[in-house]
């Protein structure tokens, strides 16, 4: 019998209960979360609690996101698996994770050099360390070396789309971020379309400030 506190069967008690049950339907996704370990995205201290249905602190004030939160990006981004992908506030490294079972290249930018070591650090244990470019910079201002990018994620808020975001998406490119104010957002999903910023979903939601020369001031 599997043990109460194995981390693969609680993975996939969280896939199914946080996910499959609250209408995250892309097949794709909850492989992904199924497969990645996301107790070894978690200081060592809280992997007990590393399948909560919550944000978790991981140090220096930032969070590794809700499951639910996690997969709701990776589903709204509607990804194939030939894209390259830019996620935005590394953290734990846990949401690049992911993003690297359903993409074929994932770069991701940390503002906070020890986050960024600590996520590169995590990404190694779990498999990913080839996988996941980690760079550290202001994330508001996106990785223009490796742009253009198919689709970007956002894990922290902005009171507003930072333009150098939209403009590293290609053509017809997918930004998933929540905007709003410190106490509160909308998890939007914005297209490059020729008229300009398409928003085409929103989601209320809450996460960390997005600190930087287009977010929120540190």
């Amino acid at each position: 019998m599997p043990k109460p506190h194995d981390p693969v069967e609680r993975r996939l008690e969280m896939v199914e209960r946080q996910l499959r049950r609250r209408d995250v339907r892309d097949e794709r996704v909850l492989a992904a979360m199924e497969r990645v370990p996301r107790e070894l995205f978690v200081p060592e201290r809280m992997r007990r609690r590393a399948f909560d249905d919550a944000a978790l602190p991981i140090g220096a004030q930032q969070t590794i996101s809700q499951p639910y939160m996690v997969a709701r990006i990776c589903e709204t981004l509607s990804l194939r698996g030939d894209e390259r992908v830019l996620d935005v506030g590394t953290g734990s490294g846990y949401q690049a994770a992911v993003l690297a079972e359903l993409v074929r290249e994932v770069h991701s930018i940390e503002r906070l050099q020890e986050l960024a070591e600590q996520a590169r650090a995590n990404l190694e244990q779990a498999g990913y360390a080839e996988r996941v470019q980690v760079h550290v910079g202001d994330g508001t201002l996106g990785d223009p070396d490796h742009a253009p990018f198919a689709a970007i994620a956002v894990a922290a808020a902005a009171p507003r789309l930072p333009p150098s975001l939209y403009a590293q998406l290609e053509p017809l490119g997918r930004l998933v971020i929540p905007v709003g104010s410190l106490l509160g957002q909308d998890l939007q999903l914005i297209v490059r379309s020729p008229e300009g910023p398409a928003v085409l979903a929103t989601v209320p939601c809450r996460f960390v400030p997005l600190l930087g020369a287009e977010g929120f001031d540190e």
